[in-house]
């Protein structure tokens, strides 16, 4: 019997890591059909991050390094330098709307990732229309919104943010490096925050964070913030500290 729409979880072990080439890691993953506001809510607490319709956590069995932060919003006060981010950003026109998917969508992200093949080393591969559908599309709960940051009637940059009542997710985000000046990425962040505090959403959950990676040690800049101290099961209550 052929049963569709069904949920599936697996574990993926042994698989190279993301993060440390010397390093190998094991990725629990959970395909949802559907999921959820309360669902989510839950699973984001657990550590728990999300691409289309796949959510996956990290279960290495000898490496602790990639850690779940949250961003503390109520406490969260703009720094100066901050500031002047979104000051640059006043023309910047910011779109909030349901995931979509363009040309200028596909180009604007391939030439991201060429950028950072080039600057970091990342792998590159020009992504596929049905991939990308599948990562940031498909999965098309009410949460789940796209960021469009237009600069001159040009697509510079787009963030893939969940939206709960509870909290919001940075997803992902790509952009377009010749607005260097701009700090899209950073200013990505900051517009998260601010309409955090609008909504009065607790925590932004920003993914994983290595303190001193090349790539995720960024992240400790947004202070204050939480940390997960516990891999807890849904049975579980996650314990989160300063």
């Amino acid at each position: 019997m052929h049963i569709l729409n069904q949920d599936i979880e697996f574990v993926e072990e042994n698989r190279a890591c993301s993060y440390f080439d010397e390093n190998i890691s094991d990725i629990r993953y959970k395909y949802m059909y559907s999921c959820s506001t309360t669902q989510y809510q839950g699973m984001l607490e657990r550590g728990w991050r999300r691409f289309g319709r796949m959510h996956f956590v990290p279960e290495c069995k000898n490496c602790t390094k990639c850690v779940s932060m949250r961003i503390d919003v109520a406490n969260y006060k703009f720094s100066k330098s901050e500031k002047r981010v979104i000051a640059k950003n006043k023309d910047t026109k910011l779109y909030i709307r349901p995931p979509s998917m363009t040309m200028e969508h596909l180009e604007l992200y391939d030439k991201y990732h060429k950028f950072m093949n080039d600057k970091k080393d990342w792998p590159y591969s020009a992504i596929l229309p049905d991939d990308y559908l599948k990562s940031y599309v498909e999965a098309k709960e009410e949460f789940a919104k796209e960021f469009l940051y237009v600069r001159d009637n040009k697509l510079i940059g787009v963030a893939l943010v969940d939206i709960l009542p509870k909290s919001i997710s940075a997803i992902y985000c790509y952009y377009d490096h010749d607005y260097a000046d701009l700090s899209i990425g950073k200013f990505s962040v900051l517009a998260q925050i601010k309409i955090a505090k609008e909504l009065k959403v607790p925590y932004i959950y920003l993914g994983y964070w290595i303190k001193d990676h090349f790539s995720m040690g960024y992240k400790e800049a947004y202070t204050p913030f939480e940390i997960l101290k516990n891999r807890a099961y849904f049975d579980e209550m996650p314990v989160w500290e300063k």
